[in-house]
């Protein structure tokens, strides 16, 4: 029995996808609950099930932890007679601070449950502390303020861990709306900053820099609409369809990003994009969009609503009689529980990825493969591995950054070695801020390095090494044209037409 005739046989499924060429309606709360994410907090004590036990409207979310810094001093005697050899550890340091500002509530809360098993980690690697640049043994604190997944909150928890906590760097993750008001609060205020997890056009662009007038205090890690375009196009081009396009893009920073990048790429290639119009984050009511998607005969769905949004849609579109061949939908193809939400139906949902157990990367704090930390990942939260594990980067880049300064109370020269970080190994692959400057490649301006990114699509789960079971979705990479060391199993399946 094919692929596709295994799960056409389960009912109303919907199906699975391929390579590069190219949904009743619910309230963003209880769609949270079905995710199992509404309301996260985390505690020092609980470490990652303080997360997963929390549900409804909770309160600003801060974890601190400094390791205890003790200094330990061998002793060896020898056996003849009175010689004693003493060994002293390194001197202790001052504690350094890491901000991280991590979406744990509100609209894209899923972001935040990866996001803060990394902290959990990254507090594991600094023990009892680290020794860095100026030979000094450091405890570190990793200092955790929530977004609530709004921007002015995101802004406004920056401001405080930069001028009330005094934070030495600041990170940050989880789309523009997170990204770009922190990074914004850093550069102002000659914090250095480090970030992922946000398209670079909407980071560098869409906050003002130009190719000759880069940022100073922030950096950041991460692909570009050449990369998600180029992999969306090479995706459509595996299905035969009459190329008529239905996009839902949503008022924000992405979904005025993506919009153009669409349009400017695909029409060239005899796609037409037909634009629902701009929506408001929260719109529970898509007819205005399915009807249009209908009317005009589209066969393909993109756009980058948040998951709670994209629920509404395609459990609409399902109800109205509206299902394309394809769907390259941002976001919410992302997480497994945003799949989960939808049910059946989601099989066979696509869209852009860019991490995987698979990559053949380590950490190069740990030496753990990816394979290793998503499994790590699932046992630890009992939940499917998410994409969103990436942010761990951020640390690795910080520990490079903080082991070759010296003057570790001199922002100038913790700024410049942000600037010429070069990892060999990361869990997002290498990071080399000194490679040259040109678009088009892995360092298109200066103040960003681009990661892997690829095609995925929602198919029926089995388990896998990096599993602690069999999850009701797998993801599977459908093309590698920027991530070729990634392994893909076959093309886009089309979606199966069940109404």
């Amino acid at each position: 029995m094919s692929e596709m005739d295994e799960m056409k046989s389960e009912g109303p499924t919907e199906n699975p996808a391929e390579l590069v060429s190219e949904g009743r309606a619910v309230s963003r709360r209880d769609f949270l609950k079905m995710a199992g994410i509404a309301g996260a907090t985390v505690g020092v004590g609980a470490g990652l099930s303080g997360i997963l036990a929390a549900c409804g409207g909770a309160e600003e979310t801060t974890t601190t932890t400094a390791g205890a810094t003790t200094t330990t001093a061998g002793a060896t005697t020898t056996t003849a007679g009175a010689t004693t050899t003493v060994s002293a550890g390194p001197e202790t340091g001052r504690e350094i601070k890491i901000g991280f500002v991590d979406p744990l509530t509100g609209g894209i809360a899923a972001f935040g449950i990866p996001g803060q098993y990394c902290a959990e980690r990254w507090r594991e690697v600094a023990g009892d502390g680290m020794v860095f640049g100026d030979g000094k043994q450091h405890p570190v604190n990793i200092v955790v303020k929530d977004s609530q997944s709004d921007g002015s909150r995101a802004a406004q928890v920056a401001g405080d861990l930069i001028t009330q906590d005094k934070v030495d760097i600041i990170f940050a993750a989880a789309t523009p709306d997170t990204v770009n008001p922190v990074a914004d609060q850093a550069e102002a205020l000659q914090c250095p900053c480090i970030s992922t997890d946000c398209p670079m056009e909407p980071y560098y662009f869409g906050r003002g820099a130009t190719p000759d007038k880069p940022f100073k205090w922030t950096y950041h890690m991460f692909w570009g609409l050449t990369e998600l375009v180029g992999s969306s196009m090479n995706l459509w081009a595996q299905v035969e369809t009459n190329k008529k396009v239905g996009a839902i893009w949503p008022n924000d920073p992405d979904g005025n990003a993506f919009r153009p990048g669409y349009k400017t790429a695909a029409e060239p290639l005899g796609y037409t994009i037909i634009d629902a119009g701009s929506f408001q984050t929260g719109t529970e009511d898509f007819t205005f969009a399915i009807s249009e998607f209908k009317k005009a005969g589209c066969e393909i769905l993109t756009g980058v609503p948040i998951p709670p949004d994209f629920t509404n849609f395609w459990k609409q579109a399902i109800q109205q009689g509206w299902q394309p061949k394809l769907v390259d939908i941002a976001k919410p193809a992302l997480f497994p529980s945003a799949m989960e939400a939808i049910g059946q139906v989601a099989l066979g949902i696509g869209g852009p990825s860019w991490w995987h157990p698979t990559y053949p990367f380590k950490s190069s704090l740990t030496g753990e493969t990816c394979q290793e930390i998503a499994l790590d990942f699932e046992k630890r939260t009992e939940q499917q591995w998410q994409q969103p594990l990436l942010h761990y980067i951020m640390f690795e880049a910080a520990v490079d950054v903080l082991k070759r300064t010296k003057n570790l109370d001199d922002k100038e020269e913790i700024i410049a070695n942000v600037a010429t970080i070069k990892l060999a190994d990361s869990i997002g692959g290498p990071i080399d801020f000194t490679a040259p400057v040109k678009m088009g490649t892995l360092h298109p301006v200066p103040n960003v390095v681009g990661t892997p990114h690829f095609a995925g699509q929602w198919m029926k789960g089995t388990q896998n090494p990096w599993d602690i079971k069999a999850w009701q979705f797998d993801l599977i990479p459908r093309n590698n044209i920027f991530a070729p060391t990634l392994t893909v199993t076959g093309p886009y399946v089309p979606m199966p037409i069940t109404s």
